[in-house]
């Protein structure tokens, strides 16, 4: 039994790393397509790219661990089947759910591991993931001084290039405003040609042109108030420099996203879940009190005092029996307090639509910690059977299967999260529905595998529908 369970971990261990890689690496380029516009052509250095991309593979661990998964317990046992080897197993009078045990222990180790990396690793990943990826798309552009333009990117100056060569630092036909707003003048520079470079130090953007004219516009002196100086300067060369300090990024505080339930781990999440609940019972508490002082109720004394004239009240229209300056004062009256309290509704019910939406997330969150561990259970308890039932192994079949399989667990446990978060769904059905679904789906498979059921014998069902066709004849 030892050979026999050292033989199956190793057949699954393989396909394991291999297709866990895989996906990951895919997720990957996801991940690079969708953000390429915030990455490329700012000027980081390779290692905040590859910091950004390391934080985003953590994060997508979650995703990418039940489909692994799922495909390698397909691969696994489908190559066991293809090459007959289950076929000995069964005929050495061994059950399928015996070859299956070593499999079982070694998704409750994975398990194990995957809710207390959800638990301590992911929140972490996710805050320093987060924070990097707000900073870069906060990030200016490297591409400072665009051809035909006039930028703004270097403070107090307005700079236009008219052509650039292939090289990217030829420059032609260049202006330069600077504005200096202290003397309140503005100077004006032509260049036919230039060049420019940075330092070593990428502190200063350097700027050598040639053959052009600078002109200037001072204030004229005491004895002339009132007129302006004008100075024209002519060079062959001169030299123009650009403090660069404001492209360096700024790194936003980590601790500003602790707040979002993604951040946060079992204790904390229930720790805000908690206090959001009672912020919200409180919000409608403080809501009755406020809004008790618009309800009237009349009572009718059982003995009418002296000089007091009551008015019969009839059903069809109350306020007969009043003058009409007195029916205008009541109509008033009564529309004033309608538009108090359908205000004070109106801003009372936003809060409370905010704060229940706030521990719906904390409450999903809180599930999510677990539904990863339960996630690979259920998906192994499909891939395993079903391995052993179409009896393929590969990348062929066993993709096609698997990734069907992960695409409706994917779209169902998608549209009960979003359910969740609207509130027609409690966040515990609506995080658990995808693994309540699949778990009978992968129970019933093993019954079938363990049977030899022939589920997905096309011959089988052809021959089935022959019978059919035969007897209707």
């Amino acid at each position: 039994m030892k050979k026999l369970h050292l033989l199956i971990l190793r057949s699954f261990i393989r396909p394991f790393v291999v297709t866990f890689f895989i996906v990951m690496f895919v997720l990957l380029m996801l991940f690079l397509f969708k953000y390429i516009d915030d990455l490329i052509g700012k000027g980081f250095e390779w290692y905040t790219i590859l910091q950004l991309m390391v934080y985003n593979s953590a994060t997508n661990i979650q995703m990418a661990l039940p489909l692994s998964v799922l495909l390698s317990s397909i691969m696994t046992y489908g190559a066991l089947g293809e090459n007959y080897e289950l076929v000995a197993i069964k005929s050495a009078g061994v059950s399928l759910s015996r070859a299956m045990y070593p499999m079982i222990l070694v998704v409750t180790v994975l398990s194990i591991g995957a809710f207390f990396f959800s638990d301590n690793m992911l929140p972490i990943a996710n805050r320093k993931y987060y924070a990097l990826l707000y900073d870069v798309r906060q990030q200016k552009s490297a591409n400072l001084l665009p051809e035909g333009v006039f930028s703004n990117s270097f403070p107090n100056y307005t700079i236009r290039v008219g052509r650039k060569d292939a090289d990217g630092q030829t420059l032609h036909g260049v202006i330069i405003y600077t504005k200096n707003e202290a003397d309140n003048n503005t100077n004006v520079l032509f260049a036919k040609e230039g060049r420019m470079y940075r330092t070593m130090d990428n502190q200063f953007l350097v700027m050598k042109l040639t053959d052009g004219v600078r002109y200037e516009e001072q204030p004229g002196e005491r004895n002339f108030e009132g007129r302006q100086r004008f100075t024209r300067f002519r060079f062959k060369t001169t030299e123009q420099k650009f403090d660069l300090s404001f492209m360096k990024m700024k790194r936003t505080d980590e601790n500003l996203f602790r707040t979002a339930a993604q951040m946060m781990d079992l204790k904390q999440l229930k720790y805000f879940g908690d206090s959001t609940r009672r912020q919200t019972d409180s919000t409608l508490l403080v809501t009755f009190r406020l809004f008790s002082p618009y309800l009237t109720y009349f009572g009718i004394p059982s003995k009418v005092s002296s000089g007091i004239k009551s008015v019969p009240f009839k059903k069809n229209n109350v306020l007969d029996g009043l003058s009409l300056q007195q029916q205008a004062t009541v109509l008033m009256n009564a529309s004033n307090e309608v538009r108090s309290v359908n205000d004070l509704v109106k801003n009372r019910a936003d809060m409370y639509k905010d704060a229940s939406l706030n521990t719906r997330r904390y409450d999903i969150e809180y599930q999510k910690k677990f539904t990863l561990s339960a996630a690979c259970v259920a998906l192994f308890l499909i891939g395993a059977p079903l391995g052993a039932i179409i009896r393929k192994g590969g990348l062929g079949m066993p993709i096609v299967v698997s990734v069907i399989f992960f695409l409706v667990y994917y779209i169902i446990w998608t549209i009960g999260e979003k359910s969740a978060k609207q509130g027609d769904l409690s966040p515990i059905v609506g995080t658990w529905i995808a693994i309540i679904i699949l778990t009978p789906i992968g129970i019933f498979l093993s019954y079938k595998a363990a049977n030899d059921s022939a589920l997905f014998d096309m011959e089988a069902y052809k021959r089935f529908f022959n019978k059919l066709i035969r007897r209707k004849e």
